[in-house]
């Protein structure tokens, strides 16, 4: 392989303008220069003396205002079936290299170009295009949080798929099992030509920006209502220029959880469809386990009440900092494993347990204030009207919406029921509101006790 391909040559170069080049340079060649329309051939006397050629001029070197391109010619036959692997470290075994060339198909041949420069250089000649051109595809990595990758992928794989047809490209990503709880980031592996792998990268960024920007829009929205919850520390975002994490250890700051000594830890029932059960435990547990330590809550999946029962409950305890992150990351995880639809909202029914005593004032009277929590939350509350205490005498309060207006709802509800806890003169009407909790209004027509804003 020692002639060599001269390309992007202007029109008024000629082989005397080339031959004074290579002159100049000390590059020695062999025979005339066959001129064509945009480019030449020229034989030189060695591959040494090609590789010489190439690494001097190609790229680096003007004719005529325009830097021309050289590298070694081959016949069109066999055009797409060699390559030229540049580059290789001196302390990298043969084996190795041959292993990995052997990973793209078949090779025939694999020759070493003798080079003046510490790394190697060698010619590969596969058996087929199809092996060559896989070589030569260029990978391209991406990183992207794990909270986005499920409204990438799309449900059963859609969008992801339509990525791939119009790009020409493969496109895969790192397993849910290379998380930990100090990496939430997965890996995008985009295969294909350069051309593919660009059109693909701005397909699967804007998919990312999208998702980035709705999680962002959702949780601005709800931040302020929820007092006391550092969301930018939760990890269930990114952390971006507007929300810098706060710095290690500094868990103080959770106010007003903070201000009386530890948080009370708080159980809530998620129930989330039976099928999702899998994928919140993880291979041999490993998922709920991060989740756990992750949230600092305890978090248990308790056995069907029946064999072909729809739904399971997760048992999750913990302060109020916990239940958000947990819980945050039990709708991430459902919504990313496609149990909900890329464009469905993930809606979970949550249930809290409170004295029977106490469901009268979560209600208020003639049901104000359950109608004024499902107004401000836009959450479906429920509490039941014939339910049976149990032995610690308590009753459920049922709840039912997105993340933000369930979190939010849980939060108003645990105000009211610290209230009842706390010695009061007065009832609800006459005492303060619980914190954040203003009068709404008169009550919503047509709602009762135990089944308000039924859809």
């Amino acid at each position: 392989m020692h002639k060599l391909y001269i390309g992007n040559l202007g029109d008024s170069v000629t082989a005397e303008d080339l031959g004074r080049t290579f002159d100049e340079h000390q590059v020695p060649y062999t025979g005339p220069f066959l001129m064509k329309s945009g480019y030449a051939f020229v034989d030189c006397p060695d591959d040494q003396c090609a590789m010489r050629a190439i690494e001097m001029f190609s790229g680096k070197v003007e004719l005529h205002g325009k830097c021309i391109e050289v590298d070694y010619s081959v016949s069109k036959k066999q055009r797409t079936r060699k390559l030229q692997i540049r580059n290789i470290p001196p302390h990298l075994q043969w084996e190795v290299l041959d292993g990995l060339l052997a990973q793209c198909g078949t090779v025939e041949n694999c020759e070493q170009v003798n080079t003046d420069s510490e790394t190697a250089v060698v010619n590969v000649t596969y058996a087929s295009r199809e092996h060559a051109r896989h070589a030569d595809e260029v990978p391209l990595k991406i990183l992207a949080h794990n909270n986005f990758v499920g409204r990438l992928i799309g449900k059963e794989g859609r969008n992801l798929k339509k990525v791939e047809q119009d790009t020409d490209c493969k496109i895969t990503i790192s397993s849910l099992q290379d998380l930990t709880l100090y990496n939430p980031e997965r890996t995008i592996t985009v295969k294909g030509s350069i051309d593919g792998c660009c059109l693909a990268e701005v397909e699967v960024m804007k998919k990312l920006r999208e998702a980035y920007e709705n999680d962002i829009a959702a949780m601005n929205q709800q931040t302020h209502l929820i007092p006391g919850l550092n969301l930018g520390a939760l990890g269930l975002f990114p952390s971006s220029s507007n929300m810098p994490p706060p710095p290690p250890g500094n868990t103080t700051s959770a106010a007003p959880y903070g201000c009386f000594g530890a948080p009370e830890q708080e159980t809530v029932h998620v129930y989330i469809p039976a099928q999702a059960v899998g994928a919140i435990i993880g291979k041999k547990g490993q998922h709920i386990k991060q989740l756990s330590r992750f949230a600092g809550a305890s978090i248990k999946i308790a056995p069907a009440e029946a064999p072909d029962s729809k739904m399971r409950m997760v048992i999750v305890t913990g302060p109020p900092e916990a239940q958000f992150k947990a819980q945050g990351r039990i709708y991430g995880k459902l919504k990313e494993e496609n149990f909900f639809g890329p464009k469905e909202e993930v809606k979970l029914e949550t249930h809290i347990k409170m004295a029977a005593a106490a469901a009268g004032r979560v209600i208020g009277k003639g049901g104000k204030t359950v109608n004024e929590l499902q107004n401000l939350t836009a959450a479906e509350v429920v509490v039941p009207r014939e339910q049976t205490p149990d032995e610690n005498d308590q009753v459920i309060v049922k709840i039912n919406g997105h993340f933000y207006a369930s979190q939010l709802a849980q939060r108003k509800i645990r105000d009211i029921l610290t209230q009842v806890k706390q010695p009061q003169k007065g009832g609800m009407g006459s005492g303060p509101n619980p914190q954040g909790f203003t009068e709404m209004g008169s009550p919503t027509q047509g709602l009762t006790q135990d089944h308000q804003r039924r859809k």
